[in-house]
């Protein structure tokens, strides 16, 4: 045997050189793998071999490997072994313990893990019941040098981890290893307790002297055994943690101060003050609140020189620490456990606010969320203390809520740090986005506390901008000289003001009673705004913001109504440059329509205080209207839509009817214009209005970009009158005004809308409109664009980026313009125009109501429109996500019943079949499959093009279903909304709507409704699959169990649950849902349908015997013992096990099969007994002694 083994160690050394050796060919490295691995699988020799590769003479790389054959022995060869060659290995492996490795400081870490993975899986096989003296074997050899203590804190974390945290081995067996570890965890805390003060106080003697190796290794045993209890801490029970007045984590506190060991203590200490848990058991942790604990915490927060990279995130666990003790504070005062607010809260406070105030936007941000839950606390917040933090809280912020720090820059103590956190100035941009709006949650919290304290902070900040010069520094604006650019420090610091100021306004109106505001002060705050000019863009938009906020002190002061909304309205006209004709930036377009958003969140939220002026506003807007060229289509809108808004208030519907007519006569006499309805209604000519066949040189006039500008304007006005136009929602006030009608035969009042008339003249153009552009996807349509112009019907970029969720750039964006070219402009056009007219269609039903709903032949007339060549349109399938989710799911939630019949069914069948998802998904399937051969010729356009397809497939999809369940089912069944995936499904409970039981009548919809419920279990999206199988598909079934379906289609409802267990099978919360859902359908098909066995039968590795004795239980209940639900389900899952599919991580790994062993705690049944049976004392007072035994 010598001979054959040194042999094969030789060619074995070999092929790992080979493999190891960067100057190796491709082609031989493969070979040298192949070799390995067949000598792995095949040799019969091995375990020798792997000893003799081990050896400490060899290469680390050669031990290494050696190494590896023995785990590859132990995990795949150990049921098979004799007991003799088990026992053989083990003492082996031992005894490489004890003497096979190098000093601690001199062995690779990569050998020293290897080892403790041998151990360890022997341990998960035979440990207790085989081996029941192991742990005291790992005690004795820490006894034999630091290198075996090392080795044997790598052994204990590893089992710990395989056992409680990954959970690698099944379930009896991880049963037995857990409780006999929770039986031993006393001494095994004990035991690293002992080796942890041993080695640290060696440590410290040591590491100041001449022994400084000897130092290092004490230390790389003290941080081995932190780990290890890191490992321990987080679900051993609390009492080990707080045992002998809190030891451990005193012995914690003082590692804080050593450097060495300081950051894995502080990880100790942020999982065991993070414990949840029993307030009682967790009282204990509030000695940290201690004199001494925190000035070990306090002393280790000292910032060090420059940022270290183990320094900073030490401090990271630190800040975790203090957030942790926090909360847990939080929790326990004023709780049950009687816990007193600390008499050194102070400390803690000025610590935790040192955090706060710190140069890493990283640890301010970590710090936010304790913030928030301590003022919101009934019994903190009212602290003297808190209180006083409060104000300071508000002064960290002001410095907190500037957006700098980008890693890119050096203009900040936080641009070094920000390196170390981001990758770039988007990862920065999206996270201090993220940190700006928990700040402006924890500043709301805290105005509760100080209201009026806050809003004098904020009243100095704003008066300390407005007096302060503008500072455009040395990134200034592309498009005109002394402007600023988003990353101007006057720009920044005007931006954190104006977010500071408008969080606190708006608490002041919530928290303090009327005659404590400080009208006086805010009034003097909107006369310095009003009367501060600036030709800046960016400092005027945060301008308009804090006119905004500043504005509800005006309903105090009426005399100063005028001056804000002339200051809006100077704002809406604003150009940088006068009579530019250059396109406008982002930042201009942004000054414009904030002014515009201002006046109609004034109108929205204070129409009555605003209609005295109603007639100045008019004459002001159409003074603005006047000069066609000076809006664009969306800011007139937007004027329009205040007005609107504004004459809700009028509560007399003759009057805002004339108002109305008046004030959409151009609009009206345009879009009914014969002209305008040929164009509407003729794709080629809708085309040459548009100037979309046209070919524009560069350089030259647009002379078709005003044809755009009006159909725009028209499409936008319909929209806002829709939306706003509204009668009054007192019930007196809108009898009195005219605009009840009536009564329903339930007694509500149905209402007439003052806009029904225009907009129902206006909608035949409308939906023509709709119908023309669905048709210009046809082919001969396509064709008719020209070569400018022939990506017209793209994804525009902006919402391409969002889809595959690309961050949008952060620096320049300001600066652009908001579309560069004709084709953008153009695409912009056709996107906008078609979202704009689905939401009018949207808004039509909750606006007009039986105005609308009552249309002869409505869903004739929408089906002809809306849903023309939706064959054609998945080309872009971005308008098929629009025009469900803005147009059907409305209309469905807002149409009466009565109308279901006569529009829903026949709108929402068609809508279902023309949608062919199926036929999608399996493109996206056959790409799938096929991209391995193709990857490598893909170009990475072609790629991007595809994930894009794939994502609008799967957003059409999600918004299909989503209108699917709100069609269907009951709205407290529809409570999962979020795509999180959590909770186990509960199905078979739900009910069907009033519209889900009217389409069921219907044949062809209702076998609709279930093929796409059924198809979509099996296509790539695990958020669809969980919802529709845990609540859908069943709910839908069920209606027709008791009939006599065809067997195939049994077959294929049964088939359709199984496709979807192998293609989402390996996520836990999918399995559950469509295990569940078959069960469910075999349980109440199967007794009807023999062919359900036929399928079972098919499925890989199913136990024909198990399945029949289910089918016996099922069918006859009575000839077989009554198994209880939970056994059941259990039972039924196994017979599915060969159906679900593996993760693509799992498919090619080699299973690793442990036996489970005599269990140690099983549990004796109590003797049965009859309770009648006589006793000795001949009494049934006997039965409930406490001599006799449960029963």
């Amino acid at each position: 045997m010598g001979e054959p083994v040194t042999e094969m160690c030789d060619q074995l050394i070999k092929a790992v050189n080979v493999m190891m050796d960067a100057e190796s060919s491709q082609i031989y490295r493969l070979e040298a793998l192949k070799f390995c691995e067949e000598f792995k699988e095949k040799c019969p020799f091995s375990v020798q071999c792997g000893l003799r590769l081990a050896d400490k003479a060899q290469t680390a790389v050669v031990r290494h490997f050696g190494l590896q054959i023995l785990e590859h022995v132990v995990k795949f060869n150990w049921n098979n072994m004799p007991q003799q060659e088990k026992v053989h290995l083990k003492n082996c492996a031992m005894d490489l313990l004890s003497t096979g490795t190098y000093p601690i400081l001199e062995e690779e870490s990569h050998i020293k893990d290897v080892l403790a993975r041998i151990i360890v899986e022997m341990i998960k096989r035979e440990w207790p019941q085989h081996w029941p003296e192991m742990l005291k074997e790992m005690e004795a050899l820490t006894g034999t040098g630091e290198a075996q203590t090392e080795l044997v804190m790598l052994i204990l974390l590893r089992l710990a981890e395989d056992v409680i945290t990954f959970q690698t081995l099944p379930a009896q067996r991880r049963r037995d290893i857990q409780q006999t570890l929770t039986q031993n965890m006393e001494s095994i805390f004990i035991f690293l307790l002992a080796i942890l003060q041993i080695h640290v106080d060696e440590y410290r003697k040591l590491v100041n002297g001449q022994w400084l190796i000897c130092a290092k290794s004490h230390c790389r045993v003290g941080v081995a055994t932190l780990n290890t209890l890191a490992g321990y801490i987080d679900w051993v029970a609390v009492t080990h943690i707080t045992n002998d007045n809190c030891r451990l984590l005193e012995m914690l506190c003082l590692l804080l101060s050593e450097t060495e060991l300081q950051l894995e203590a502080a990880e100790c200490l942020v999982i065991a003050i993070s414990r949840k848990g029993k307030l009682e058991d967790r009282k204990p942790l509030m000695l940290l609140f201690d004199d001494v604990a925190m000035h070990f915490i306090l002393s280790a927060a000292q910032p060090a020189v420059g940022v270290v990279d183990r320094h900073y995130t030490f401090l990271k666990r630190l800040c975790q620490v203090l957030c942790a003790l926090g909360s847990q504070l939080c929790c326990l005062v004023g709780s049950d456990v009687e816990v007193e607010v600390p008499a050194n809260l102070s400390k803690y406070m000025e610590a935790f606010l040192a955090f706060t105030t710190h140069p890493s936007q990283f640890l301010r941000a970590a710090t936010q969320i304790t913030w928030g839950t301590l003022f919101r606390h009934e019994i903190l917040s009212k602290d003297p203390v808190i209180i006083e933090m409060t104000i300071k809280y508000f002064r960290a912020t002001m410095t907190n809520l500037v957006k700098t720090g980008f890693p890119s820059r050096n203009d900040s103590p936080s641009c070094e740090y920000s390196r170390h956190d981001f990758d770039s100035d988007e990862d920065f941009n999206t996270f201090f986005n993220s940190f700006r709006a928990q700040q402006g949650e924890v500043v709301r919290n805290a105005c509760r506390i100080v209201p009026l304290e806050a809003f004098q902070i904020a009243a100095e900040w704003l008066r300390y901008q407005i007096s302060t010069p503008i500072d455009i520094g040395t990134i200034v604006s592309k498009t005109a000289e002394g402007l600023c650019s988003i990353l101007s420090p006057s720009a920044v610091q005007w931006d954190a003001m104006t977010f500071f100021t408008e969080s606190v306004v708006a608490q002041i109106f919530k928290n303090v009673e009327d005659e404590k505001l400080p009208v006086d002060q805010g009034i003097e705050l909107l006369q310095a705004v009003l009367n501060y000019n600036t030709r800046d863009p960016l400092i005027l938009s945060c301008v308009l913001t804090n006119v905004s906020a500043l504005f509800p002190f005006v309903t105090h002061r009426p005399q100063f109504l005028t001056l804000v909304l002339q200051k809006l309205f100077a704002s809406i006209t604003f150009e940088v440059v006068d009579e530019s004709k250059a396109p406008r930036t982002r930042a201009v377009k942004n000054v414009r329509r904030h002014a515009c958003s201002s006046i109609i969140k004034m109108s929205r939220g204070y129409p009555q205080f605003l209609l005295p002026c109603f007639d100045m506003l008019y004459d002001h807007v159409k003074k603005l209207f006047s000069n066609e060229a000076l809006l664009t289509q969306m800011e007139k809108c937007a004027l329009m839509e205040a007005l609107v808004l504004v004459s809700n208030q009028f509560k007399d519907y003759a009057k805002q009817k004339a108002f109305l007519e008046e004030l959409m006569a151009t609009v009206v006499v345009r879009w009914t214009s014969e002209e305008m309805r040929r164009v509407l209604c003729d794709p080629a000519l809708f085309l040459a209005f548009v100037g979309a066949d046209q070919q524009v040189p560069v350089g030259s006039e647009d002379t078709t970009g005003i044809n755009r500008s009006r159909l725009s304007f028209c499409v936008y006005t319909i929209l806002g009158v829709v939306k706003r136009a509204r009668w009054p929602s007192d019930l007196e006030e809108a009898k009195a005004g005219g605009f009840v009608v009536g009564y329903t035969p339930a007694g509500a009042p149905i209402y007439r809308n003052p806009c029904t008339h225009q907009v129902l003249a206006l909608l035949p153009n409308l939906l023509a409109l709709i119908r023309t552009h669905n048709s210009l996807f046809l082919p001969e349509n396509m064709c008719r664009l020209s070569d400018m112009f022939s990506k017209a019907y793209d994804v525009i970029e902006v919402e391409k980026n969002v889809v595959l969720g690309l961050p949008q750039p952060v620096l320049d964006i300001y600066d652009s313009p908001v579309y560069k070219t004709q084709l953008e402009r153009m695409q912009g056009f056709f996107c906008t125009l078609h979202d704009n007219c689905y939401h009018i269609l949207g808004n039509a039903g909750p606006s007009l109501q039986q105005d609308f709903y009552t249309i002869e032949g409505l869903a004739e007339q929408i089906v002809g429109s809306a849903f023309v060549s939706l064959d054609n349109a998945w080309v872009k399938r971005v308008f098929l996500d629009i025009s469900v989710r803005v147009f059907m799911k409305q209309l469905v939630v807002s149409c009466p019943p009565e109308y279901y019949d006569s529009l829903l069914c026949p709108l929402l069948g068609p809508l279902f079949s023309y949608m062919q998802l199926n036929m999608r998904w399996q493109i996206i399937n056959q790409r799938s499959t096929d991209s391995g051969e193709e990857d490598e010729a893909c170009e990475e356009n072609q790629v991007t093009q595809e994930m894009l397809e794939e994502q609008l497939v799967r957003l059409v999809t999600r918004e299909v279903l989503d209108l699917l369940s709100k069609s269907t089912l009951e709205e407290e069944m529809m409570s999962t909304e979020s795509p999180a995936l959590t909770a186990a499904p509960t199905q078979g409970t739900g009910e069907l709507t009033e519209l889900g039981k009217c389409l069921v009548k219907h044949e062809d919809i209702y076998m609709t409704l279930l093929t796409i419920s059924f198809s979509s279990l099996s296509w790539k999206d695990t958020s669809n699959c969980h919802r529709t199988a845990s609540m859908v598909c069943w709910t839908l079934l069920r209606q027709v169990v008791g009939e006599n379906l065809l067997p195939d289609a049994v077959i294929w409802f049964y088939t359709s649950v199984l496709k979807g267990l192998q293609m989402h099978g390996q996520h836990e919360v999918c399995n559950s849902a469509l295990t569940q859902l078959a069960l469910f359908i075999y349980d109440n098909l199967r007794p009807r349908n023999v062919e359900l066995r036929a399928v079972m039968t098919q499925i890989p590795g199913v136990s024909v015997e198990a399945l029949d004795q289910y089918d016996q239980q099922l069918l006859d209940p009575n000839s077989l013992p009554r198994l209880g639900e939970k056994k059941r389900k259990d039972q039924f899952k196994k017979l599915l096990a060969g159906t679900v599919g593996k993760a693509l991580g799992q498919q090619f790994k080699k299973e690793v099969h442990i036996r489970n062993l005599p269990s140690l705690f099983k549990k004796s049944k109590p003797e049965k007994r009859d309770i009648l049976e006589t006793c000795e004392t001949g009494t049934l007072t006997a039965l409930f002694s406490q001599t006799q035994d449960d029963i």
